[in-house]
């Protein structure tokens, strides 16, 4: 294997951070392979990926999307097998060919692989912030006993990443640090009234004006749950109490995050708002390597804008702290309503602002339960408090 060179396998390939993972590998042939790739049930795309960076194994969550895929790739003369279920996700995250993971499914069906991936001892490039959020410790207790690494890959814990000392970086709070500070675009509805947010739509929530995502994000930007998750992952990975976490609104997402040391420095990560960048800088890191991203011009941009967000139109990022602050199963709680409450809004049988209350009400019946002290355990808490979500529904809608 030459210098530098890595095997990837590529959990969640058919979404954003899949999309912009294989551009990067796309612009550096020779020194990434790619051995998996996963989608739930994207045949089409998946497919056109397979034949494209022509993988050992593709991966499907849905039987009739596995079953078409082999047909079309068997037809095409492909190589590539084609897996299905969870059993296989795991086994392409744990394979001893694959060095590197990057686990980019979105929300709790992300955890299984993850944890996976670290026991068996990878370099996670960890864009599915929902593992730490629903098992923060289980998830780390398994970097630790399989030797993994974690790279961050949101854009704004990359940043954080990026402006902490090397070796004090991951798993321990920094020497020196005071705190750290998560920027927001405060998403498309950052001066909607309170009015105005209750009749949004789901075409209006996913209209960001900055970032390019999947829907499920997108609604999380725009209720500002994505920031206060990021504010629980945030606490997991670089050991800082919810305390000595702070957000700040800016529109430009030019600032991705910044680090106030006690000697008054203030460091601070800046780039055009591109995947690209994080995902590159976690790709060759220590190294540097081309993107893709335009260069970032200040004159261009002009200015760069800072306030503090609003929590009473955007209760979602309280709620987190509340969460944050409570721990236990608190935080997995959290997460499993909103995905049930984000999800009925993308259907329309719930208002935006209702998502705020739906999780509220979950974390209130169920919250204060212990953390899950394994995999299992925390998937039991997640189904109970999605099944308390879908029962709040009931009463936000009738």
């Amino acid at each position: 294997m030459q210098h530098g060179s890595r095997t990837l396998t590529i959990l969640g390939a058919t979404g954003s951070i899949g999309a912009s993972t294989l551009d990067v590998v796309a612009r550096h042939p020779g020194r990434y392979r790619v051995f998996a790739l996963t989608a739930h049930r994207q045949a089409d795309a998946l497919v056109a990926l397979c034949l494209r960076h022509a993988p050992r194994y593709a991966v499907l969550g849905e039987p009739a999307a596995a079953q078409e895929v082999r047909a079309r790739l068997a037809a095409a003369g492909s190589a590539t097998e084609v897996l299905c279920g969870q059993a296989a996700l795991e086994q392409v995250a744990a394979d001893p060919e694959v060095d590197t993971v990057m686990a980019a499914i979105v929300g709790a069906a992300g955890l299984g692989a993850a944890v996976a991936a670290a026991r068996a001892g990878k370099r996670i490039l960890l864009a599915n912030k929902e593992s730490l959020v629903m098992a923060g410790e289980v998830f780390l207790h398994a970097c630790r006993e399989g030797g993994a690494t974690v790279l961050p890959i949101d854009s704004e814990h990359n940043a954080v990443f990026q402006c902490l000392p090397a070796g004090q970086r991951t798993g321990a709070a920094a020497a020196g640090v005071r705190r750290i500070l998560l920027t927001a675009s405060g998403g498309p509805f950052r001066r909607a009234s309170a009015a105005e947010m209750a009749l949004a739509t789901p075409e209006q929530a996913c209209a960001h004006p900055n970032w390019s995502m999947g829907r499920k994000i997108s609604v999380d930007s725009a209720t500002m749950m994505n920031k206060g998750l990021e504010l629980i992952e945030a606490s997991y990975l670089f050991g800082l109490p919810e305390a000595r976490l702070d957000v700040l609104v800016h529109p430009q997402s030019i600032v991705h995050s910044m680090v106030e040391y006690e000697d008054g420095s203030m460091l601070a990560q800046l780039g055009n708002p591109d995947m690209r960048t994080p995902i590159a800088h976690a790709l060759a890191h220590p190294e540097r390597i081309d993107s893709g991203v335009a260069p970032l011009s200040l004159t261009a941009i002009g200015r760069l804008e800072f306030e503090a967000p609003d929590l009473q139109r955007f209760p979602c990022l309280g709620l987190a702290r509340q969460a944050l602050r409570g721990g236990g199963a608190a935080p997995c709680v959290l997460n499993a309503a909103n995905e049930v409450a984000v999800a009925a809004f993308l259907e329309r049988a719930l208002r935006f602002t209702d998502i705020a209350r739906v999780a509220d009400a979950a974390l209130q019946a169920i919250g204060s339960r212990a953390a899950g002290a394994d995999v299992d355990e925390v998937r039991d808490i997640d189904r109970e408090a999605r099944a308390c979500a879908r029962g709040q529904l009931t009463r936000c809608t009738a």
